[in-house]
């Protein structure tokens, strides 16, 4: 194993390929057989009275340990194996690690949350991400290969010459790559706490010791053979729950097959829960509540000075009556929870009454599951608006999904790990089969799991709930809470806040599994966030450090003192990107949807068009970027809450079109694409030698394909 993963590249050849990868297969065949007996192993320990918390960090010093392993097998100084892996990764392993390194916290615990939450429009993720890798076989992975350079920052110098649209690539690469880090960290704490029972923040902090002792000592090298590791265990650890659900419902172990079958019952218990009195007496308690949070937002100053006073009272009258401990401890943590003034007061309340008005409607807030958009085409001028656009922000969302998909730097730096053009191509067929199991299986997960909770949970007893909605409100009541709101102590949907980004760790347990398959789920969770994080800080160390150090300021610096700075740089970002995800800044799908606009606006008009046209220039490719990434930004920082608190903005939002700040990049694109095409057009064209080499890069690659 130390020699398939320790050797430094020697000559590509036929033979010394077609060895190394039989050397792989065998050894991935060993690891895949391996954790098999250890899950067993697990399940067979659990069964003579191992505790969950043990199982849990048996799971994660386990999963963790052995990236760390593959890790320092695989360090190295080698440049090109540093950067690029020796760009000899054969394209099933290449693909298989661009799953992994695809696979983030948001596609494996939040996409089926996603749907699970919003239906049908949820479908809009995997529309647009598995579409997104047509458009990189198509236009960019087998020509990036051809260029033959290590980052896309670095291609960004080469073709359009010059050090400004290198360096705006770095700023652009930097930018979307730690948006996109940030989430995976998240994701990391999560689901550290859940596997350990430690708090958030440490998870986070012993998530990320795995994602550095990986990408530190080998980079693109270890990273990739870590990723393929990483890519067997999340894709069992997906698979294992929703195949044991399909078969308790319907006896049949294929999920995909009997999606829509168990979407029908579904439907149906949607219309039944919609009229239950019950449910219409719980949203009437909510619509009461956001009615009298609109009365206090009026004048929050006197609501505030009232409600303190009511609370102060409420504590001296239970003293004074010498009340039960209980009830005064009660009554001083309300005391505690009133806003400090009267703006902590208007937030709180705004926040609240959100809440409310969702909890005031029927589902729990939810659409139905399979309708199509909001609002009716039929239906009166307000439904048909909502129809319109619901629809325009489902096309648009593809929209940004796709393209950014396809400039994502972390994504596009893998086709330059294979050996030559043609596996580039069929790198990005095995990458798009890799996904295509997770992305088949989440829609079915989603209605499965519903339906669990709709016929399993809702109308249970509140001292009668499953275990693991305990377990999961202690991990974080922000995630999962239920209230008797009616006092009748029966739960019902509209009593249950749950968020999407359970709704995958929990299965094993909402579907009655034993304890060690939620182990492994979540370890898959985890193998999915560090994938992905190990990918995205190399990048972002790698724009610094070769593109920015080497390219721009040291150009005579060695290989040593180049690599060294890589990893130096690492060990910074990753810490940065730690600190921020602890303050728990925005929700995973934002986050990563964000980091798609930013890639999208940013790359996908230079890259396309620094291939497909030799007539692009550079300074227009400056001011394209520059263009398309500032209206992006611009109008997320002031249509997007978290972002537009975090900028200090107040203005009333005005959305453009009606478009969800999510969506931001389908105004930038096209604004990208106008300005590099009318500024290349009126400016000196690039010189012959460009020019013969963006030729070169095409015709051959077409006839060599």
């Amino acid at each position: 194993m130390a020699g398939i993963f320790g050797n430094d590249a020697g000559t590509n050849t036929a033979a010394s390929n077609a060895a190394f990868k039989k050397g792989l297969s065998k050894v991935y065949t060993w690891y895949t057989g391996g954790f098999l007996v250890f899950v067993v192993v697990l399940a067979i320990l659990e069964q003579m009275g191992l505790s969950r918390q043990w199982i849990g960090l048996i799971f994660l010093l386990a999963t963790i340990g052995l990236y760390a392993g593959i890790g320092i097998m695989s360090r190295t100084t080698d440049a090109a194996e540093y950067y690029v892996a020796g760009r000899r990764v054969p394209a099933v392993y290449n693909g298989m690690a661009t799953g992994a390194d695809w696979m983030s916290a948001a596609s494996f615990i939040g996409m089926a949350g996603t749907l699970y939450l919003t239906g049908y429009s949820g479908l809009a993720f995997i529309m647009g991400w598995t579409g997104g890798y047509c458009l990189v076989a198509l236009f960019l992975a087998p020509y990036l290969r051809k260029f033959g350079q290590f980052t896309i920052p670095d291609f960004l110098g080469e073709r359009y010459g010059g050090n400004l649209p290198r360096l705006l690539g770095i700023i652009a690469a930097i930018l979307c790559s730690f948006t996109y880090v940030v989430a995976q960290i998240y994701g990391v704490g999560i689901i550290t706490a859940r596997l350990t029972g430690v708090a958030f923040e440490l998870g986070i902090f012993l998530g990320l010791g795995g994602i550095l002792v990986c990408s530190f000592l080998g980079g693109m090298r270890a990273v990739t053979w870590t990723q393929v590791a990483q890519y067997i265990i999340l894709i069992v650890a997906y698979l294992i729950p929703v195949v044991w659900l399909s078969v308790k419902q319907t006896n049949v172990p294929i999920p995909q097959a009997i999606y829509g079958f168990q979407l029908q019952k579904v439907t149906a218990k949607e219309k039944e829960l919609t009229t239950n009195a019950k449910e219409v007496e719980v949203r009437d308690i909510f619509k009461q509540r956001s009615a009298a949070l609109a009365d206090k937002l009026k004048d929050p100053a006197t609501a505030l000075a009232a409600d303190k006073a009511a609370a102060e009272k409420a504590v001296a009258d239970l003293k004074a009556a010498n009340g039960a401990l209980a009830d005064i401890t009660a009554a001083e943590k309300a005391l505690a929870a009133v806003p400090k003034d009267a703006a902590a007061a208007t937030r709180a309340w705004t926040a609240a009454k959100a809440a409310a008005d969702a909890k005031s409607r029927p589902l729990n807030g939810m659409p139905p599951h399979a309708q199509q958009y909001a609002g009716d085409p039929n239906g009166d001028a307000a439904a048909q608006k909502a129809y319109d656009v619901s629809r325009r922000n489902f096309l648009a969302l593809i929209f940004c999904l796709m393209v950014g998909t396809a400039a994502l730097p972390h994504i596009l730096m893998r086709y330059y790990t294979v050996p030559s053009v043609k596996e580039a191509r069929q790198s990005v067929t095995w990458s798009l089969f890799f996904i295509f199991l997770l992305y088949f299986t989440a829609p079915a997960l989603a209605v499965l799991v519903k339906y669990e909770v709709f016929t399993l949970v809702v109308g249970t007893p509140f001292n009668a709930l499953p275990e693991w909605i305990a377990a999961w409100n202690k991990v974080d009541p922000t995630l999962l809470s239920v209230v008797d709101i009616n006092k009748d102590g029966i739960l019902q949907l509209n009593e249950m806040s749950i968020g999407g980004d359970i709704i995958v760790l929990a299965a094993p347990a909402i579907g009655g599994l034993p304890y060690v398959v939620s182990g492994l789920v979540a370890a898959g969770g985890l193998a999915a966030a560090l994938s992905t994080a190990d990918g995205l800080l190399l990048t972002i160390a790698n724009a610094l450090s070769h593109d920015l150090y080497y390219k721009m300021i040291d150009p005579n610096a060695s290989t040593a003192r180049r690599v060294t700075i890589s990893k130096v740089l690492l060990l910074i970002v990753a810490l940065a990107a730690a600190y921020v995800a602890a303050q728990k800044p925005a929700d995973i799908l934002f986050l990563v949807s964000a980091a798609f606009s930013f890639a999208a606006a940013a790359f996908f008009p230079a890259l396309t068009l620094g291939i497909f046209w030799k007539r692009a220039t550079g300074i227009a490719a400056s001011l394209g970027m520059i263009a398309g990434l500032g209206v992006t930004f611009f109008y997320m920082v002031t249509t997007q809450p978290w972002m537009r608190g975090l900028f200090g903005i107040t203005s009333p939002v005005q959305l453009w079109w009606d478009i969800q700040p999510i969506s931001a990049g389908i105004f930038g694109v096209p604004i990208g694409f106008a300005v590099i095409i009318l500024v290349s057009l009126v400016t000196p064209a690039p010189s012959r030698k460009i020019q013969e080499l963006v030729e070169h890069v095409r015709y051959p690659t077409l006839r060599a394909a």
